[in-house]
């Protein structure tokens, strides 16, 4: 994928020292953003579809990842997340990856409200989808739901499971050199930001790991809308 790439160059400069590693780090950020931004404008001269849609997602998430590992990245923004908007935009795109991985991909969206970063959070969960799709491969499931206030964005796969608890997983990521095994440290750390919580649950077989976020309230024009999608109507 378009943002691994962005991660292997940046973590390629991360061994080096002084001057040297600076001026690699500024190279490497100039080499990966020109062509991310070039890929963006020719997109914008073709037919809108979903699978456009889905290829400028990777780009935009793409440079966000850049900007994050070169110490350049921007602030959170904040503002009501259409959950079920969300899942739905970026399902072409993981599609796509379970595809390359000869997965099979389910993803349910419901319409759920959070306050929050929606770039942010359209990462958190791309990264718990490629997670399981490189790792527990086989059938990928995600799906939103509402329990006692918080929307949960679960995803599950059907492999091996983790293979050690959650929280080891990310603590000694923050030590790794190479560009695996962050996927779950992201994630973990975008739901702190957000006020919530990665879990991981029991589950028969595979991992089940779930992005818990509090429910916003919705306004008086989207109440309206959730209704009527709720409603069928």
């Amino acid at each position: 994928m378009i943002v691994h790439l962005a991660w292997m160059l940046a973590f390629g400069v991360l061994h080096l020292r002084g001057r040297r590693r600076v001026v690699a780090v500024a190279r490497a950020r100039h080499e990966v953003r020109g062509p991310l931004a070039v890929a963006r404008l020719a997109l914008g001269g073709l037919e809108r579809s979903a699978r456009v849609e889905a290829i400028d997602f990777e780009l935009r998430r793409a440079a966000l990842a850049l900007d994050d590992l070169v110490g350049g990245g921007r602030g959170d923004e904040a503002g009501p997340v259409d959950v079920g908007r969300l899942l739905s935009d970026a399902a072409p795109a993981w599609t796509a990856l379970a595809e390359g991985f000869g997965s099979a991909l389910v993803v349910e969206p419901a319409a759920l409200l959070v306050e929050g970063d929606p770039l942010r959070l359209a990462q958190a969960c791309a990264n718990l989808v490629a997670n399981a799709l490189e790792h527990g491969g086989g059938h990928v499931h995600v799906r939103a739901t509402l329990m006692g206030g918080h929307v949960r964005v679960e995803v599950r796969d059907d492999g091996p499971g983790l293979p050690a608890p959650l929280s080891t997983l990310v603590d000694s990521a923050r030590g790794r050199r190479s560009h695996r095994g962050h996927g779950l440290a992201i994630a973990a750390a975008i739901a702190r930001r957000h006020g919530g919580r990665l879990l991981s649950l029991p589950s028969g077989s595979g991992a089940h790991l779930v992005l818990e976020l509090p429910e916003a309230p919705p306004t008086p024009r989207r109440r309206r809308s959730l209704s009527r999608l709720r409603d069928g109507s």
